[in-house]
């Protein structure tokens, strides 16, 4: 497909790719985006495929999907000291289900992410410390104009907007987080809600679209049963 806009004009891809950051209409069927998909969809289907891999190998898979360029610790003696050195690193299970371009994920310390998980990366997705998500969670950063006459299918333009999740916050499983939501530290969302607008921090929130039904209860101490 060439890189041309609705107008039939060349489009500029690096502007391009600084609205698509921006969260302003760009073009995603341009040669460079349609490449970065294609990248990332290789690294996320070898990622699922490791089925023997050890936790460095996953990690440093996972970075390669992210683009994340900081270095691992240095190996530990054995693979077990290994393993506990890199514990506060993600955990993203398998498989995933889509990543669109794994560079504009960016996942905290102590964070688990269960299987099936659908990451449309239009814009950043943050996910804060110690986040705990079920199967089948999707974070949809892109979105799409309603007007149909600038929608107009794959040669339209699209946009987005960042997706925030606050630190130690619980999403369950088929829970759908879309385009410019945040989520304050310490919220829950309530299985297959749908979150179309900001959760406030310490809240309970469930439906579709997701509304808060209580406060987290943070006066007490912490009751271990």
């Amino acid at each position: 497909m060439s890189a041309t806009s609705a107008d039939g004009k060349p489009i500029d891809q690096q502007d391009n790719l600084r609205r698509m950051a921006a969260g302003e209409l760009y073009y995603a069927f341009t040669p460079d985006l349609i490449a970065a998909r294609k990248r990332v969809e290789t690294a996320y289907k070898r990622f699922n495929k490791a089925d023997d891999a050890s936790r460095r190998e996953l990690a440093e898979m996972w970075n390669d999907i992210t683009q994340n360029k900081t270095p691992l610790p240095a190996r530990a003696a054995s693979e077990e000291q290994d393993e506990e050195l890199l514990q506060d690193f993600a955990w993203v299970d398998r498989p995933i289900g889509k990543i669109d371009y794994g560079y504009n994920i960016k996942l905290g310390k102590n964070v688990y992410i269960n299987s099936n998980s659908v990451w449309i990366d239009t814009c950043t997705i943050t996910i804060g410390d110690r986040v705990m998500a079920g199967p089948n969670v999707s974070f949809y950063s892109g979105t799409h104009p309603v007007d149909y006459r600038i929608r107009n299918g794959t040669r339209g333009p699209e946009s987005g907007a960042p997706i925030t999740v606050g630190d130690d916050c619980w999403i369950g499983g088929n829970v759908t987080i879309l385009a410019g939501v945040t989520i304050g530290r310490g919220s829950v969302i309530g299985a297959a809600s749908v979150v179309t607008k900001d959760i406030p921090p310490e809240s309970v929130a469930v439906g579709s679209p997701a509304r808060v039904i209580k406060k987290v209860d943070t006066s007490k101490p912490p009751q271990y049963e």
